[in-house]
């Protein structure tokens, strides 16, 4: 006689904000999953909708507000967590018939609120889930988590107010994870963190044994070349590639991993700002000329590694002349990708205190300058790449066409590569490609 399996129920998530909530969310679908649930891609099918907000601008949490009434409007069962979970009385108060509300990492409290509003119904043919996790990314590439929280106390963040101080992962911990991911598909590891630099510092870099023999210390060099000693089931080495990482002096020893090949020749530096009077009202490191010195060694040691970085204008007391270094600052040292953030007013920053704020006007005409500059110098660096080959991890086939990424494209924040007669490519493949033509932001070309 067949068994009949009693219907699970079904988890909607709607995911805002960084990657770091990103692995959130899939670590809180993922355990959800193995208690039996489905996963809904709409609001009309979902018993329960999770709601994983943002609360680091203002405009975010504006944005997850929206999220959080349009959950409501669609299904009317909502729970809510992540970073903007710190500030429940503003969304009870706006939306007072939100289940539960929960912080950021506290994934067993959501889990528990979901189990109230949706009890799972325990069944052995049901409570399974991929060893690698459930995953709100493309199956070939994983953002990697290795700690939470940050140190630093920036005049313009509240990111250590709402997630805490460094709390870094044990390495073997995370090699287990990687090495998960890896055999289950994944061919690029995003490592991120809020501050990748200080990976294990609350570790006080202490060493910890390996599946198979040997140690790792808890350091982020020694992370990453571990890290970059995985192999699929195919034989291939996955792309590692850094984010998050402050430029102290230790981030020099990572300059042979990429050398010798193990991560990715890519850094994304939050380097905020150029001029050293506004860096110190920012409460963050100021020694510009000595980053101007390290990135010509890093280009010297490693040709083709490429940066990238963000940058705050209109950030109270900027004047002019501050601008003006810092877009000087930016010609000389010739990112390869750039980001730009008109400076917002958080709740509980200390930054709204500062005197002589920037008006809005002069906010948006130093924005479009930024920006124009930016663009002129990745243009420039882009066309030098016509007529080269590079290597793209392809992340989707459209007929004969195809889009992709080079080793200096993060996903969703970087440009793409463009290929032309590649209907014989899939997701996840790698590529080698002849680059053809190329514009502002992107390369286009054919596999060879």
């Amino acid at each position: 006689m067949a068994t009949t399996l009693p219907s699970p129920p079904r988890v909607g998530m709607v995911s805002l904000g960084c990657p770091k909530a990103l692995v959130d969310s899939e670590r809180i679908l993922t355990k959800l999953r193995a208690d039996g649930y489905e996963m809904s891609p709409d609001y009309a099918g979902a018993d329960v909708v999770l709601v994983n907000t943002c609360g680091f601008l203002d405009s975010a949490k504006e944005e997850s507000l929206e999220a959080i009434g349009e959950a409501i409007a669609e299904n009317g069962r909502v729970v809510v967590t992540g970073c903007m979970g710190k500030e429940a009385d503003v969304i009870r108060a706006r939306f007072p018939d939100v289940l539960a509300i929960t912080g950021p990492q506290q994934y067993e409290d959501v889990v528990a609120a979901v189990h109230e509003a949706a009890p799972p119904v325990p069944n052995a043919y049901l409570d399974l889930v991929p060893e690698a996790g459930l995953k709100l990314t493309p199956r070939h590439y994983s953002y990697l988590k290795i700690s939470e929280g940050c140190n630093h106390r920036c005049a313009f963040c509240i990111i250590p107010s709402i997630r805490g101080d460094l709390a870094s992962r044990r390495p073997d911990a995370i090699l287990r994870e990687a090495e998960k991911l890896v055999a289950a598909g994944t061919r690029e590891l995003l490592v991120i963190s809020q501050d990748t630099s200080a990976y294990g510092l609350d570790l006080r870099h202490a060493s910890y044994p390996l599946k198979n023999g040997g140690e790792v210390r808890a350091h982020m060099t020694d992370l990453a070349r571990e890290l970059g000693r995985l192999r699929t089931p195919e034989g291939e080495q996955p792309w590692v590639r850094l984010h998050y990482v402050y430029p102290y002096p230790h981030v020099d020893s990572v300059i042979p991993l990429m050398a010798e090949g193990l991560v990715l020749p890519y850094l994304d530096i939050p380097f905020q700002h150029a001029s050293p009077r506004v860096l110190k009202a920012m409460r963050r490191p100021a020694n510009e000329a000595r980053v101007l010195e390290r990135l010509r060694n890093w280009r010297a040691e490693v040709p083709d590694i490429a940066i990238r970085s963000s940058f705050v204008v209109g950030f109270p007391g900027e004047t002019e002349e501050d601008f003006q270094y810092l877009l000087d600052w930016l010609t000389e040292a010739q990112l390869d990708r750039v980001g730009a953030f008109r400076f917002e007013p958080v709740e509980g920053a200390a930054a709204n205190n500062l005197p002589d704020p920037v008006p809005e006007e002069v906010k948006e005409e130093r924005y479009a300058r930024i920006m124009e500059l930016t663009a002129r110098i990745s243009t420039d660096k882009l066309a030098a790449k016509v007529g080269k080959t590079v290597d793209v991890l392809i992340d989707a086939v459209d007929g004969e066409g195809a889009t992709g990424r080079s080793k200096a494209d993060a996903p969703e924040i970087d440009g793409e590569v463009h290929l032309r007669d590649a209907g014989h490519l899939k997701p996840g493949d790698f590529a080698r490609v002849l680059v053809e033509d190329s514009d502002e932001h992107d390369l286009y070309g054919v596999a060879v």
